[in-house]
């Protein structure tokens, strides 16, 4: 078997124009780190597809791109189609039998197969380039919930894209700044795709792909989460088909040649899936966990008993609490600015996994799946059930934005309020509540999650974080059967009674034992709002009042002090406003200067 993570590149020209060689290389290059075991590119008239490798299976072979037996068909991805080994057995005795026992030419095999119909018969985490030479098309396909990024930038004459912008940006692109996602950063604390700060230069958004001819980019719809319909069971036939899904999309993830382990944290997400590993595993489970100095801020505690209960073979780091050091370089393998900072224990945690694995389990997605975050129970009062549709949506919008309409309007200089749509991000929440309105209420908050905050901020870290060590992180609770599952469910099972997670709760209780089931939920929780008006003091000035800031023009100084001043002297708590503004310094420095 063979599996490569890795990070994919290249072009289609529109007006059949060949590009050199070397600027194709130099998307590769560019994130090399994505794929440090090895490059190739197809470069043919008009169009190139390139891949940087990082071998997981079969270390042997599989090098990409794959190329069909007459030549016209060539496939690079990056991910992992974790039933390869199935779908593969199904092709055996027929005229597409794979030759090699690697997940990218199972793609090329179903392809040449069943045509673009067959991306529904895959079940994994990907980013897919498929040119067509009978067609002369170009494909860019998308997983199901945005695990694996794939941008592209487009033009009258061609189309580039990459795992990452900077791919797309040595290509040589025109770099210019889309001001319109500045707004809605600064909505949501994160770029919400397809936009991306970066002008003409777009997020293939999940669950879609585009078909590229030589005339039109046409976007289209090929798993849809707003079309699961709800299902009535009893809480006993839940919690049964919830531990049978896990299992299996744990189990599945547990294929690798190479040394392999998991994230522990001690919370109920990592816990439940080393617990689940540990049960199908001869050897003891690697994990892996970082601590504080701070005893304050300190919960290795929990991954700790955790790993004692499963017998793992535990790695813990403790370090200090203060990790900003790292933001330029967290914000260099982003690409977009993060108002998120747990990006960089993330980091700090991957680097220590990667000097003994090269891929880690993780339990991303469970919180926006089954209800996990504190702010849904502080949301959801019995006064919520009293709102109309509108108002209900008008409040929720309200409790996830980081600066509301009004604000923007005190904050924003003229220049930029020229510039922007300020209704941009409300009637992108607006369209999404549209397609969720078959919903419960609590699922419809979290179907915005899964589709907004999943892949435009919580799916980058561990994608970004993990691809800068080149380790690579498998999400079980993103196998879309369990997704499927969850959206089948109605949202009273997930929040019941201020406890989230409720049902889950109840399905893995006997496995990871009531302590760890039902500890308060912890963020990264450190004293930033302390920090921003002590020892990180010098930063806020540099990065929001310095000259170099203000050469922007893009805020009002006087509303940016009035922020940064109340926040001081205890009037309000600003952190996140101010950690924004300062992500987006970082960013412009990084990329724009």
């Amino acid at each position: 078997m063979e599996i490569d993570m890795c990070g994919i590149f290249g072009y289609f020209s529109k007006v059949d124009n060949t590009v050199d060689f070397q600027r194709v290389k130099k998307m590769g290059d560019s994130i090399d780190y994505r794929g440090p075991d090895g490059q190739g590119i197809f470069n043919s008239a008009g169009v190139a597809l390139g891949n940087q490798r990082l071998a997981i299976l079969d270390l042997e072979h599989g090098q990409q791109p794959f190329i069909s037996d007459d030549g016209k068909i060539v496939v690079v991805q990056n991910g992992e189609i974790f039933n390869h080994v199935e779908i593969a057995s199904e092709l055996e005795n027929s005229p597409f039998r794979c030759k090699t026992h690697c997940d990218t030419e199972v793609i090329l095999r179903l392809y040449e197969r069943d045509g673009i119909s067959f991306i529904s018969k895959l079940n994994g985490m990907f980013a897919i380039a498929i040119y067509d030479g009978n067609k002369d098309e170009l494909y860019l396909i998308r997983d199901r919930v945005g695990e694996k990024p794939l941008y592209y930038y487009k033009d009258e004459s061609m189309v580039a894209f990459g795992s990452e912008i900077k791919s797309i940006l040595a290509f040589g692109v025109q770099k210019s700044v889309n001001y319109s996602a500045i707004d809605t950063f600064l909505t949501f604390n994160y770029v919400p795709s397809p936009m991306t700060m970066f002008e003409n230069i777009f997020h293939v958004q999940p669950g879609k792909y585009l078909s590229i001819s030589r005339d039109k980019v046409s976007e289209n719809t090929w798993w849809d989460l707003s079309s699961i319909s709800k299902c009535e069971r009893t809480e006993s036939e839940w919690i049964s088909l919830f531990n049978k899904t896990l299992d299996e999309a744990v189990k599945i993830r547990l294929r690798s040649d190479v040394p392999f382990g998991a994230f522990l944290s001690g919370g109920v997400d990592s816990s439940t899936v080393v617990g689940i590993m540990s049960q199908h595993m001869t050897q003891p489970v690697k994990t892996f966990s970082i601590g504080f100095h701070d005893e304050r801020f300190d919960e290795s505690e929990f991954a700790q008993s955790a790993a004692t209960r499963f017998n793992t073979e535990h790695v813990m780091e403790k370090v200090e609490s203060n990790l900003l050091s790292l933001w330029p370089k967290v914000t260099y393998h982003c690409d977009q600015p993060h108002g998120d900072v747990s990006f960089m224990p993330t980091l700090r945690v991957a680097q220590l996994a990667a000097e003994q694995v090269k891929m880690v389990l993780t339990g991303d997605g469970a919180d926006e799946l089954f209800a996990g975050y504190d702010k849904y129970k502080t949301f959801f009062t019995e006064e919520i059930d009293t709102l109309d549709e509108q108002s209900f949506r008008e409040r929720y919008t309200k409790n996830i934005s980081l600066f509301d309409k009004h604000a923007k309007l005190n904050l924003y200089s003229e220049g930029l309020i020229e510039r922007v749509d300020l209704n941009l991000s409300s009637e992108m929440l607006n369209d999404i509540f549209e397609q969720a309105s078959g919903f419960d209420r609590i699922n419809q908050a979290l179907y915005i999650d899964t589709t907004l905050l999943l892949s435009g901020n919580n799916l980058v870290k561990p994608d970004r974080m993990g691809m800068a060590v080149s380790i690579e992180n498998r999400a079980p609770f993103l196998d879309y059967n369990m997704i499927e599952l969850a959206f089948s469910m109605p949202g009273d099972l997930k929040l019941r009674n201020g406890e989230t997670k409720y049902i889950y709760k109840l399905a893995v209780k006997n496995l990871i034992g009531d302590e760890l089931t039902y500890r308060k939920k912890q963020m990264f929780t450190v004293p930033i709002s302390d920090w921003l008006k002590s020892e990180l003091k010098p930063l806020v000035l540099d990065l929001l009042f310095s000259e170099r800031a203000a050469s922007r023009s893009l805020f009002n100084v006087d509303c940016v002090q009035k922020l940064y001043l109340d926040h001081c002297e205890g009037v309000s708590n600003n952190t996140r406003e101010i950690r924004a503004l300062m992500a987006l310094e970082i960013w412009f420095r990084t990329f724009i200067d």
